[in-house]
């Protein structure tokens, strides 16, 4: 294979990857995103598995086997943990993803600071790595590393089952943290400088540990509720790492993917910290986790009365309504009330009722979380709705009916300044003339704080399994 035929190969692969970016923007080209990305990646790792035997046939007649074994393992691994995988676990999976991708980084540069010569950095085995080479697999690696770290945590926080205080969905904070944050940052940068300027092998270990630690330590501190924000960070994070390696190997579509997902990832936190009214300093210094806790422990001191109903008063209201629109919460997808809340809609359709879904940027534990759950159940695009398209329309709809969501509905953080969500946009469902809301209990939502919208006259409480609710409103329907 002619390095001009690589090249263009290469060219190829990048434009898929662009296309899969630009199709993965909206539900409904998103499956053909995700077809441009898999098209992408074959014809990626098929030209550089052949590029390798073009580079070195000795060489690549003896690792080649290694290589097909991998790719066995990792696609079979992929293929059965995606077939396996349920809704309400997709955010831990995509979590394991990235932590997957810093730890290849790590490795990567690990070899190419042992053995610079089998991938074609240096010539021989004891030249010098360039000081350029050194920088890339300095930064590749340190990120890679704060990658594969702060992703366990953050796989451990989301799937809440681990009874480890690090996993934990409340912040884990303690005295002097932000500072010891600041010296293991510093040194990690220290270390990493001294490995650039001279080569020591030593300094690199040192800051390859010290990168491990710090992704721990940035982590443990945010809590629950800005955990969108994290999934979306530790993605660019992953894509960077990616990209420092390509730097390193010079292997530009590893370049060229990596900052794709780097940049697509840092603009995604942008977003999810604007839709959140935070900062994306304030949320990776963890101040969220503080101030919620505060605000759940001062919610809790006082039982209030809710105006409760069951599921046939919720399908009366529903069925005499003009206008309906549905905002899905993480509470959903708990419950995998996906395909029931569709029949649900389709019932009311039929019935002649205006039916709308509402979504929140942050709704679920990841974004996009409800698109996907809604089109896994096949919902009509045009009848979803992101934030700033629906709110308009709240003041006007005679029924709201709210499953499973909690801080995204919160009027507090239109009406209380001194809440600890003050601006964070909202669906305005308070405006609606009637408010129905399905949970389980009272308890709190990631942010740890009352809902006030559960506590107005024009608000009536369902409690239960949001499957079964819907199912029994289903039927009252009928």
């Amino acid at each position: 294979m002619s390095m001009n035929l690589v090249t263009l190969l290469y060219l190829i692969a990048s434009v898929c990857f662009i296309q899969a970016l630009k199709g993965l923007s909206h539900p409904t080209t998103s499956r053909r995103g995700n077809l441009f990305g898999m098209i992408g990646m074959a014809i990626a790792v098929f030209t550089t598995v052949a590029l390798v035997f073009k580079l070195g046939a000795e060489i690549a007649t003896a690792g080649i086997g290694y290589v097909i074994v991998g790719l066995l393992v990792g696609g079979t691994a992929g293929s059965i943990m995606a077939k396996r995988v349920e809704m309400t676990k997709m955010p831990e999976l995509v979590a394991f993803m990235h932590s997957m991708i810093g730890l290849a980084a790590v490795f990567i540069a690990i070899a190419a600071v042992v053995e610079p010569q089998s991938l074609g950095i240096v010539e021989h085995l004891g030249d010098t790595i360039p000081t350029g080479n050194r920088l890339e697999l300095f930064l590749g690696a340190a990120i890679g590393a704060i990658t594969f770290s702060g992703s366990v945590i953050a796989f451990g926080k989301l799937s809440g089952k681990y009874k480890f205080r690090l996993f934990q969905g409340a912040p884990v904070q303690f005295a002097g943290q932000h500072l010891l944050n600041l010296v293991i940052g510093l040194a990690t940068l220290g270390l990493g400088l001294l490995f650039m300027f001279t080569g020591n092998i030593g300094a690199f270990a040192m800051m390859l540990a010290l990168a491990f630690v710090l992704g721990v330590l940035i982590i443990i501190p945010i809590g629950g509720a800005d955990m969108p924000v994290v999934v979306s960070m530790l993605n660019s994070y992953s894509g960077w790492a990616a990209a420092g390696i390509g730097f390193s190997l010079n292997n530009s579509m590893l370049i060229i993917a990596g900052s794709l997902v780097g940049s697509s990832g840092a603009i995604l936190s942008y977003i999810m910290c604007k839709a959140m009214n935070r900062s994306f300093f304030n949320v990776i210094l963890g101040g969220f986790g503080a101030d919620a806790d505060a605000g759940a422990a001062s919610g809790s001191t006082e039982q209030r009365a809710v105006k409760s109903g069951s599921a046939d008063d919720a399908s009366f209201l529903l069925t005499n309504a003009d206008s309906v629109i549905i905002v899905p919460g993480y509470g959903l997808a708990v419950a995998r009330a996906q395909h029931a809340l569709m029949e649900l809609a389709e019932k009311l359709t039929h019935r002649g009722v205006t039916v709308k879904f509402a979504i929140h940027p942050v709704a679920g534990r990841m974004p996009g979380h409800m698109n996907v759950l809604l089109a896994e159940a096949e919902v009509p695009y045009e009848q979803v709705f992101e934030m700033e398209d629906i709110n308009s329309e709240f003041g006007q709809t005679d029924v709201v009916l709210v499953l499973g969501a909690n801080d995204v509905v919160n009027p507090a953080a239109k009406n209380d300044p001194k809440s600890p969500i003050a601006g964070m946009p909202i669906l305005e469902a308070y405006k609606a003339r009637t408010v129905i809301v399905n949970k389980r209990s009272m308890a709190s939502g990631y942010a740890g704080l009352d809902n006030e919208l559960f506590y107005l006259d024009k608000t009536m409480m369902v409690f239960g399994d949001a499957k079964k609710v819907i199912e029994d409103m289903v039927k009252a329907v009928e």
